[in-house]
């Protein structure tokens, strides 16, 4: 007697549903985990507020950013050091420039200078950028979203 072989024809398929579920999580996890602005701030520094302050037209594609603190210390990259030495590292910056191909001229040095920063010290920080070779400059400021005028009532004479 020869035994018939039992053949199920449905197609068997596994539940994808907790697959999708870990991505999504992990999705999120790394979301929450990297700050993609990070090389953008600086705790030292605390931009200055301004009514006059808009988001850039257009995207900087080459730039390098300086964090001018209130007490004349500079970051660029992960060099921290005083802004009026921060030449060799400029020269550095240019060099590396030139050697991936491109104009110098053309890279955007943005500096975030601290608010209470001497105007001073930015403008001494824009003149060794321009010794070492940069041209182009951008300043950053937080906009301020309260933008409606303040009535101040005028004090009466005498009082």
């Amino acid at each position: 007697m020869r035994l018939a072989k039992k053949h199920d024809s449905s197609i068997l398929e596994g539940d994808l549903t907790p697959m999708i579920d870990m991505t999504f999580q992990l999705i999120a996890f790394f979301m929450v985990l990297i700050n993609f602005t990070q090389s953008e701030s600086n705790d030292k520094v605390q931009l200055p507020d301004s009514e006059l302050a808009k988001p850039p037209e257009s995207v900087l594609e080459n730039y390098r950013i300086i964090h001018l603190a209130e007490d004349g210390t500079a970051v660029m990259g992960t060099k921290q050091e005083h802004y009026k030495g921060l030449r060799t590292t400029l020269d550095l910056q240019y060099r590396e420039i030139q050697y991936s191909g491109d104009e110098p001229a053309l890279t955007t040095i943005v500096i975030r200078a601290h608010k209470n920063a001497k105007g001073g010290m930015v403008q001494e920080l824009i003149q060794i950028c321009q010794e070492a070779g940069f041209e182009s400059f951008a300043l950053r400021a937080e906009e301020n979203v309260n933008s409606g005028f303040k009535y101040i009532s005028p004090v009466p004479a005498g009082g």
